[in-house]
């Protein structure tokens, strides 16, 4: 657990949420929150959980989505996350690559390799 983070026992959980600590336990089994554990296992809620367990809260009561279905919601939602974080990482390779190619070299595909290298035909190798 991050030291600077805040984490909260079940009770208190179940209190800012105002769900009953079952339910914390129930969605925590369902993998809905999946709170830090102590070295004696106990729960500790984050201000994230905390977000979660209102999320699922919310499309439980208000939008009327079983619990399967909020499961499947979640698991989406995080998944358009990590695909959105890697696809920012791959635009700015990218541009980090057509920068390269815009000094006079080519990009070259080495394989077995993540690594881009720029290539220009006429271009030398110093000997030290």
């Amino acid at each position: 657990m991050a030291s600077s983070e805040q984490y909260f026992v079940i009770s208190v959980a179940a209190e800012l949420t105002g769900m009953h600590a079952q339910t914390l336990r129930t969605y925590d089994r369902m993998g809905l929150v999946s709170p830090a554990r102590t070295s004696g296992g106990g729960r500790r809620y984050s201000e994230r959980d905390i977000k979660r367990l209102r999320q699922v809260q919310y499309l439980s009561q208000e939008e009327g989505v079983n619990l399967a279905g909020i499961k499947t919601i979640i698991e989406l939602s995080e998944r358009i996350d990590r695909l959105e974080d890697e696809n920012a990482e791959l635009k700015e390779s990218l541009a980090k690559a057509r920068v390269a190619s815009r000094r006079g070299g080519e990009l070259v595909h080495v394989p077995r390799s993540t690594a881009l290298v720029a290539w220009s035909r006429g271009a030398r190798r110093e000997r030290g």
